[in-house]
């Protein structure tokens, strides 16, 4: 197994998938951006497949509450939306 640089700990591929990194890597941007999507869409197909920490379940457990106990203090999608728009 071949280890990759810059891709964290633990990051080891097979020679046969290193080729096929480099292939992906060849492609114009924006193939990569939709090949992106199609990974992202898979792994989220599985949600169970990436726990959540501990740290992150109490970040939830803490942001739910907070706005459980104001509801006026968080935002809709929509305004969310808005503002990215705004700001871009």
């Amino acid at each position: 197994m071949t280890r990759v640089p810059g891709w964290g700990t633990g990051g080891t591929l097979t020679a046969m998938k290193k080729a096929l990194v480099a292939q992906i890597l060849e492609l114009p941007v924006a193939e990569r951006m939709q090949l992106v999507e199609v990974i992202w869409d898979s792994i989220s197909a599985a949600p169970e497949s990436l726990p959540l920490t501990q740290w992150q379940r109490d970040e939830l457990d803490r942001r739910l509450a907070e706005y459980e106990a104001d509801p006026s203090s968080g935002s809709s999608l929509e305004e969310v939306f808005a503002r990215v728009r705004s700001s871009l």
